[in-house]
């Protein structure tokens, strides 16, 4: 567990007793860096490369709780659909501000009547994490003639595009991931890298607050504001994003990403009791730099989402 990848940083063979040893743990260490696999509090763990090679793993292929890295998914799946129109408007029904209240998430108060586009959406299922708003998504692009049918139909995708990946450790059970959605650090990790070339979605993500406005039911014009949950976002060099989740069966997750000259590193924690200094110990490692001990969060705002 720990080893940097062999194939991503150049190897020093290590010679003992005369014998030149390569292509073995000790060869591959004597190679990298002196620091050690950091001591992180996530249950789960995995940092990639580009290539997707693991740099470090904990328990990386063991299932767990996912909780909101599901938006992940439920929003790739949109952005995949080739003829999804993203300036395509959405009224927002009764139906997705009850679910909120129903199951107690984390919400982009979208005010019932609104017209959103699907472009504004998916900021809204991103940066607070609102699950009205990928219910809304759900209920627009999945099949049939009730909205339980639509929503059914849009999980059984996510769960389709789950196997086309060959995500062999996750299943969605909710498109929020409210329910007993699972997955693994491996799976997750493999999803974000796929999520992160949309140029939509990696725009996204990276924004940490986004502002704009809608039609009103009465006519008028609605403003929203939006902030990113992700609080490494701009408190570590180099990230780029991606997703938070919180559940009390989940534990706080954070999938996460970061380029450093040319190099982009990949990384998931599940069931952390500190997902945001894990996150830096895990690039510190993966980039050889020593910033997770300095680190200040970037501070959201009181009103913004705890998610």
């Amino acid at each position: 567990m720990g080893l940097k990848s062999l194939s991503r940083r150049k190897i020093i063979a290590a010679a003992i007793g005369g014998v030149v040893l390569t292509g073995t743990p000790l060869a591959a260490w004597a190679g990298t860096s002196a620091a050690p696999p950091p001591e992180i509090a996530a249950k789960g763990a995995i940092l990639v490369d580009d290539s997707g090679e693991s740099i470090y793993g904990k328990n990386e292929n063991t299932d767990r709780f996912m909780a909101s890295t599901v938006k992940i998914m439920a929003t790739s799946l949109v952005l995949d659909k080739q003829d999804a129109d993203l300036d395509r408007k959405v009224p927002v029904d009764q139906a997705y501000r009850d679910y909120v209240t129903e199951h107690h998430t984390s919400t982009a108060d979208l005010q019932t009547g609104d017209k959103m586009t699907v472009r504004q959406l998916l900021y809204a299922a991103l940066l607070p994490s609102g699950a009205d708003a990928v219910y809304a998504l759900a209920d627009t692009f999945g099949q049939g003639a009730t909205r339980a049918k639509r929503v059914q139909s849009f999980v059984a995708d996510m769960n389709a595009k789950a196997q086309d990946m060959d995500l062999g450790k996750t299943e969605f059970d909710t498109f929020d991931g409210t329910g007993d959605d699972s997955t693994s650090p491996a799976d997750l990790a493999k999803l974000a890298q796929h999520a992160m070339q949309n140029p939509t979605f990696s725009k996204i993500v990276g924004t940490k607050k986004h502002e704009t406005e809608a039609p009103a039911a009465n006519g008028n014009t609605r403003y929203y504001t939006w902030n990113n949950t992700n609080a490494l976002l701009g408190s570590y060099k180099g990230v780029t994003g991606i997703k938070t989740g919180t559940t009390s069966k989940a534990g706080a997750c954070l999938v996460f990403s970061a380029e450093r000259d040319g190099e982009t590193l990949t990384g998931v924690v599940l069931n952390s009791e500190d997902r945001n200094k894990d996150a830096a110990k895990l690039l510190d490692y993966g980039f050889g730099t020593d910033e997770a001990s300095d680190m200040k969060l970037r501070k959201l705002p009181s009103d913004a989402q705890n998610d």
